[in-house]
């Protein structure tokens, strides 16, 4: 053991051999609020507890985090419940390659967070929550069969842990994917449209995208979409109907990057006819945010929004689909400010997914006002009337539009659930048996 890396610093192809060494197929750690302390499954697993407590920007008191080793592959499927006080923890699950254990459960640790805050400010009686399962590189992750064996054991983990997180869809999982997680589990929303869910969410997501932009245009007296020059980072899921969008609001031109040349690819012949320009970069390669242009997307990972790429923007306004832009919350939000570029904070801007699928059970009717009063900018609580609301108070109080758009989610996440309470965390109670 004394040769052996810090648990955090091993791949999660090595901490799954750690764990089969000790027969560990399952684990998690849960919050004690009455003793402000971590509870651990594994007396052999207290470093994660460790950095979980001594990581202040992270680590929220996240009321439980699941984790299980998947019965077929050697992957990990994870479940970060952030705070259910609004309701049962609700976000969807992230099918990714991650070179540490610090990296995987960080980025569930993030997300959860910033899906407490996106629920809450969209007015959803939901709490923040996020799964994530782990890619095996050794594994041909696009192998259909492989695919469909992962998303049914992970649709077998979400039932296990009883409705304290709500699973739905994310970068990496497909409606196919979702599919097959159905076929397990209840806990689940942006399920197949011909099984009676609301399907791919990416289109009304890439629709609020397009309200942000318009919000931040108007509010810099910048006139509207038309003629203006965009920079998406990212040709995903939501990217591609926002490029839709964008040309469809006559814009002179979109200039975008992927980091996969067949999305590359496939997005200009899409695109063919439009004044469309796309290339492929390197992982690690945020250029496309330093075009000459008036607003950039970020609609790829999160963080690359940092103090190395703020200054080098040349854009007077950033929005986007990515969740978690911001490396630094605090710092990177401010730097933002004193370079003088507008931020459409992206739990605010990216909410339509979730608003789309998270009420799946109430069943659907044409031009659904529950879903358009949210696109409508004479509705208090829209995107576009919400971050007008913000981009006023940031220039009032000269508090960065981030933090601003936070504390109101913050203040919101801590109601309590009209019917059920804080019903959650007794749902973890229960789990753990306590």
């Amino acid at each position: 053991m004394s040769n052996r890396k810090p648990l955090l610093e091993l791949s999660p192809e090595d901490f799954i051999l750690f764990l089969k060494e000790r027969n560990i197929n399952k684990f998690h750690f849960v919050y004690n609020s009455k003793n402000n302390n971590i509870i651990s499954s594994h007396d052999e697993l207290l470093d994660i507890v460790d950095f979980l407590m001594n990581s202040s920007r992270d680590f929220a008191k996240h009321e439980g985090l699941f984790f299980e080793l998947d019965s077929d592959y050697d992957v990990i499927h994870s479940a970060s419940v952030h705070r259910t006080n609004r309701g049962q923890a609700a976000g969807g699950v992230r099918f990714w390659q991650y070179e540490t254990m610090q990296d995987f459960i960080t980025d569930g640790l993030r997300l959860a967070k910033g899906m407490t805050h996106k629920n809450a400010l969209a007015g959803l009686w939901w709490g923040g929550g996020k799964g994530v399962i782990a890619n095996n590189q050794a594994l041909d992750k696009n192998d259909r069969e492989l695919r469909k064996t992962i998303y049914t054991n992970f649709g077998r983990f979400i039932t296990s842990l009883n409705g304290c997180y709500v699973t739905a869809e994310d970068v990496g999982t497909s409606v196919e994917d979702m599919a097959n997680i159905f076929t397990q589990t209840r806990f689940t929303t942006c399920i197949p449209d011909s099984l009676g869910g609301s399907g791919n969410p990416s289109v009304p997501t890439a629709r609020g995208v397009v309200n942000g932009i318009e919000s931040a245009l108007d509010f810099l007296d910048m006139g509207k979409i038309e003629g203006k020059t965009i920079a998406v980072q990212g040709l995903g899921h939501v990217a591609v109907p926002l490029i839709t969008f964008l040309f469809e609001k006559n814009v002179k031109k979109v200039i975008a990057c992927d980091i996969f040349e067949e999305s590359v690819a496939e997005a200009k012949r899409k695109f063919k006819d439009y004044n469309f320009e796309a290339y492929v970069v390197d992982k690690e390669d945020n250029s496309i945010l330093y075009q000459e242009c008036d607003v950039v997307s970020p609609c790829a990972v999160g963080a690359t929004l940092n103090s190395t790429s703020i200054p080098n923007i040349k854009a007077k306004i950033v929005c986007g689909a990515a969740n978690n832009q911001l490396a630094k919350v605090v710092e990177d939000d401010r730097l933002l400010v004193d370079n003088e570029i507008l931020y459409v904070p992206d739990f605010l801007v990216n909410r339509m997914g979730i608003v789309t699928c998270a009420n799946e059970q109430y069943g659907y009717v044409t031009d659904d006002e529950f879903i358009h009063q949210h696109y409508d900018k004479n509705w208090k609580y829209s995107i576009y009337a919400t971050a007008n609301q913000v981009f006023s108070e940031s220039k009032e109080k000269n508090i960065p539009t981030g933090e601003i758009a936070l504390d109101m989610a913050e203040r919101l996440s801590f109601e309590n659930h009209p019917i059920f309470g804080h019903r959650g965390e007794k749902i973890i109670d229960s789990l753990i048996g306590g």
